[in-house]
């Protein structure tokens, strides 16, 4: 009971052997296969079958693989073995392979590479080609079997023959009758007649599939799977259309059956069924949530239930635009609008009709591209006090932004959505601070440094006016003049033995007209730890630079023929950071004298009209105060210019600009 014929159906991996399956369509019922007999399929114990009536019953005929030629609409059989070994026979079989004979082919073995026969339905001539030596050429040998038979068939010797499956008669939906010969009749049978009858068969359930979405279930009906819904395909369906609605069979391809169970099985056509909108969506046509101002966006609305063509359809862009469509013609090819602004839009759709109504919402953001990234914070700063850094963009409006914070050599950054920050160093020395800001697909950073000190000295300088005629106010002219001014200052503090390093001094040249800088005093402490200055050294620094300055033994020349002067316009009146609890009496003397200064300014103000040729002289002086700057705060004093033009003690650099400091 477990002994059974298994087929293999493997396809010939050499193109002029017949493969493991062969049969012919003029040659009908015949069919030859490789297989084996036993409980499963193996590769072993290969041996050769045939069938004489389409495959309901099967016969032995070789124990080994055969390539096996069909001859004369199969009135003739050629079989050759499957041997690497040279051969010089092959069998023939003239009755449906019930009985085969040995004809020898060649008078020297060969090993034969494949066997082909003639093109033609008559044909009974074959070739095999193969060579006598594994050096020698190639070897054709022509076989024609015309002179073994001596008569061409007549109408007695066939007889009818119906096609079938285990005796039913109907396959794929018709009776077919063929006609064959006789096999006990050895004549030429010439060219294949054809099916004699074909006539449709009564349709049954077996000719009918499951429809898709369908299960064929125990009872043998087709039913709908756990995940299909049948009321789906009403979905696109437009008020007054009709569809076709499954009844979960659909006939088999190819098959002719008529009648019978056909009408029952066959999808009827429906009228659409009227629903309220359900399902609603408003997507973009490229699934995303972001847009570019000024592009064109294209919205999709979509309908899981309802007749888009049949309802009103609201769309609000949330940028106080909105359109109405009356049908669905309008938005086949979706809803298009540009953004003039950046910003994140709430878009709402509705829509409509007399059953009913649903609404969906999408929230769209609009950007432009990130261009520029500046991080802007002070130059010098004071340990432990609040340091505000803020990134300046380009555009400014740019949309929805993510600022990333990187502090020093910290692992964890600091996430914000607002451009501004506000922090404190507690160490000593040179920090950096990176900003990244990501908009949309665009990551953008900038990297600045900042001096952190206790105390330390700033000091404004003008140029020479000819110096504007030759500044583009770019960053990178900017931190060149930086380099030639810090250099300058140092070779001459060293021409006259002030002992000045590179250390003790930065230079920022500021944006704007007139040109000016920024020179500040630090106190620079060395590796060992010593010789630390104290702000009474900042000031003897600062004194000393003031006068050198005032001496205008500090310029540059910008070119050839062109030199340009560096003077002092003021130094603050003490220390930019003070944190002793009393001040100094410096400080002290300083601050009083300013305020005597001013309260003489206001007494010569208020009484000016009553003294006479007083106006004048008021008039000039208060000019002249206009120039100077009173003493200030440290944060007031600190301008707020962009970090990159901020010249670290390290980054003194050798400069083309020639500089002639005047002994």
């Amino acid at each position: 009971p477990y002994c059974s014929l298994h087929l293999h159906l493997k396809v010939s991996e050499n193109p002029y052997t017949s493969g493991n399956i062969a049969s012919r369509d003029t040659a009908p019922s015949i069919i030859v296969a490789s297989g084996n007999v036993g409980t499963e399929l193996s590769d072993n114990d290969i041996s050769m079958f045939v069938s004489s009536d389409a495959g309901n019953t099967w016969r032995q005929i070789f124990e080994e693989e055969h390539s096996v030629l069909y001859l004369d609409q199969g009135g003739v059989l050629v079989a050759m073995k499957h041997t690497s070994l040279p051969i010089r026979h092959l069998w023939l079989s003239f009755d449906e392979g019930r009985s085969w004979s040995k004809y020898s082919f060649t008078s020297l073995p060969l090993f034969v590479d494949g066997v082909l026969g003639e093109p033609g339905e008559e044909t009974l001539i074959m070739t095999v080609f193969g060579h006598f030596s594994h050096r020698s050429e190639w070897q054709l040998v022509k076989v024609d079997y015309k002179s073994i038979f001596d008569r061409r068939c007549a109408e007695e010797d066939y007889r009818p023959w119906q096609l079938h499956s285990q005796g039913e008669a109907c396959i794929m939906g018709a009776k077919r009758i063929y006609r064959k010969r006789k096999s006990e009749k050895k004549c030429m049978q010439g060219k294949y007649a054809g099916a004699m009858t074909s006539e449709p068969c009564v349709c049954t359930e077996a000719d009918f599939d499951c429809d898709y979405g369908y299960e064929r279930h125990s009872n043998g009906q087709c039913l709908p799977a756990f995940w299909y819904n049948p009321s789906s395909l009403s979905k696109d369906c437009s008020l007054g259309q009709s569809y076709l609605n499954s009844t979960g069979y659909r006939k088999v391809v190819s098959n002719n059956c008529t009648d019978g169970v056909r009408e029952r099985y066959t999808a009827k056509p429906q009228q659409c069924p009227g629903k309220a909108p359900q399902g609603l969506r408003i997507i973009t046509s490229d699934g995303k949530l972001t847009a570019e101002q000024g592009h064109n966006v294209t919205f999709l609305v979509q309908l899981e239930e309802g007749d888009l063509q049949r309802s009103l359809i609201q769309v609000d862009f949330g940028d106080g635009i909105a359109v109405s469509y009356a049908n669905l013609s309008s938005t086949e090819d979706g809803i298009k609008h540009t953004y003039q602004n950046v910003g994140i839009f709430r878009v709402t759709v509705l829509v409509e009709n007399s059953l009913g109504s649903d609404n969906a919402v999408l929230y769209l953001h609009v950007t432009c591209p990130l261009e520029h990234v500046h991080l802007s914070l002070p130059f010098v700063t004071t340990k432990n006090k609040e340091v505000n850094a803020t990134a300046v963009l380009w555009p400014s409006q740019v949309g929805t932004l993510t600022y990333v914070w990187w502090f020093g050599n910290n692992t964890e950054p600091l996430i914000t959505l607002e451009g501004s920050i506000t922090f404190t160093f507690s160490v000593e020395g040179m920090n950096t601070i990176t900003v990244q800001v990501s908009a949309g697909n665009t990551i953008l950073q900038d990297t600045k440094t900042i001096a952190v000190y206790e105390q330390f000295q700033s000091l404004r300088l003008s140029f020479s006016p000819n110096l504007d005629d030759y500044n583009p106010d770019i960053p990178e002219w900017r931190r060149d003049i930086s380099r030639v001014v810090k250099r300058a200052l140092v070779e001459v503090s060293n021409v006259h033995n002030l002992c000045i390093s590179s250390k003790h001094i930065l230079v920022a040249v500021l944006p704007g007209l007139p040109t000016s800088a920024e020179l500040f005093i630090l106190p620079y402490q060395d590796a060992t730890g010593e010789n630390k200055r104290a702000a009474a050294n900042l000031e003897q620094i600062s004194e000393t630079l003031i006068q050198k300055l005032n001496q205008n033994l500090i310029h540059f020349e910008l070119k050839p023929g062109v030199r340009i002067l560096v003077h002092a316009a003021h130094l603050t009146a003490a220390p930019l950071v003070d944190l002793t609890p009393s001040h100094s009496g410096s400080a002290m003397l300083m601050l009083l004298s300013v305020v005597f200064v001013g309260l003489a300014v206001f007494v010569i103000y208020k009484f000016k009209r009553k003294i006479p040729g007083l106006n004048i002289y008021a008039q000039m002086q208060n000019e002249k105060d206009q120039e100077m700057v009173s003493p200030v705060s440290q944060r007031e004093s600190i301008p707020n210019v962009p970090q990159s033009e901020l010249m670290s003690p390290e980054q003194l650099v050798d400069e083309k600009l020639e500089v002639q400091p005047i002994g």
